[in-house]
């Protein structure tokens, strides 16, 4: 079929998880012979990323009403000469901007992607700007169809992970000096009090407090929410049993010296993370929140507690801690799901983008 012309926008400037996400998708499009390229505000982190790895980027000034008013002429002159088949938005700032654009430009499919799992406002940014809409997991998709979003104009194209193949070294027992008789339970997430981390301390208490071997290391950075963290390690007497190890470029070479990855989130429109440690062959804990049930197999490659449950959490952690083997079988069960079964690749990612952008095209012609 012939290649799509494609743009994505995004405003932010930050490099977290949606802008991974972004990034994977694009180049997963590219790898399927389609011309994207993106448009970014020019201080991003997601332009950089994206021009070291050979993308074209456009760039302009997207925050306040001024910089709509000037940036809004260039971009329906840049998107009518590009010809572009799709423009795809990530956010609301770009979809107002970038999206009207489009839509003055003539450009057939406007689609905007939804990343956040919190209830939304106004539906301009979903029905008024965009034709339609790709959200990350089932969670999300039914929050906006439950608001008055048609069920066809809205489809599921679940997150990527990439994972090296073979993985690396592990690095983090000699780091810590921890031999093998040591159990890690592992959580990887930005620290801010939405991500649990104070009730995911709270529930491995009892369990450090009767196992000499069992280390909690958390893996992230995060100003605000670190002198908290530390605090409440200091109170507990949990120090050099909890691990705040900050951001880390390595997490790849972490995460096979974990035994269990736990996050107690709070909110999550999908949960990579959870994804990320099952593709490394870890049992996972989380909490029963937004699309995190999607990111496992409840019961058979991990554990799901009610938000805010500190005793339900410990007993699910106490579970995994005591049973080695239940660990294995659930890790094992957590990679097919995770990466064996082509679920959350970048190649499924590409595919599954594509065929929504074809299917939507022919239906809007």
């Amino acid at each position: 079929m012939k290649p799509l012309r494609i743009v994505h926008a995004e405003a932010a400037t930050g490099f977290a998880g949606q802008e991974r996400y972004i990034f994977r998708l694009l180049c997963a499009l590219r790898d399927r012979g389609h011309h994207v390229q993106a448009i970014c505000q020019p201080h991003a982190q997601l332009a950089r990323e994206l021009r070291q790895a050979g993308f074209h980027v456009d760039t302009l000034e997207m925050d306040g009403p001024w910089n709509h008013v000037k940036g809004l002429p260039r971009l329906v002159r840049l998107l009518r000469q590009g010809r572009f088949d799709v423009v795809n938005t990530h956010s609301r700032r770009e979809t107002l901007l970038v999206g009207a654009a489009a839509r003055l430009a003539g450009v057939p499919l406007v689609v905007r992607t939804r990343h956040l799992a919190k209830p939304v406002g106004s539906l301009l940014a979903y029905t008024g700007v965009p034709k339609r809409v790709i959200t990350p997991s089932e969670f999300v998709r039914r929050h906006l169809i439950d608001r008055g979003i048609a069920p066809a104009q809205v489809a599921v194209v679940p997150p990527a992970v990439d994972f090296p193949d073979p993985m690396p070294a592990p690095v983090l027992r000699s780091e810590l000096g921890l031999d093998a008789q040591a159990v890690i339970v592992g959580s990887v997430g930005v620290l801010r009090r939405e991500k649990g981390h104070e009730q995911l301390i709270e529930a491995m208490l009892p369990l450090l407090e009767r196992d000499p071997d069992l280390h909690l290391v958390i893996v992230g950075g995060g100003d605000a929410a670190l002198a908290a963290l530390q605090a409440q390690i200091t109170v507990a007497g949990l120090a050099g049993r909890v691990h705040l190890l900050g951001t880390r470029s390595d997490v790849p070479a972490l995460l096979p010296d974990f035994d269990i990855f736990a996050l107690a989130t709070h909110i999550e429109a999908s949960g990579t993370a959870f994804v990320e440690a099952g593709a490394a062959g870890l049992p996972v804990i989380g909490t029963r929140v937004g699309g995190v049930p999607e990111m496992m197999q409840e019961n058979e490659s991990g554990l799901l507690v009610p938000l805010f449950d500190i005793p339900a959490l410990t007993e699910a952690l106490d579970r995994l801690i005591s049973d080695p083997d239940l660990r294995r079988r659930m890790g094992r069960a957590g990679r097919r799901y995770c990466l064996e079964d082509g679920r959350f690749t970048r190649e499924a990612l590409g595919e599954r983008t594509e065929r929504c952008y074809r299917q939507w095209l022919e239906e809007l012609v």
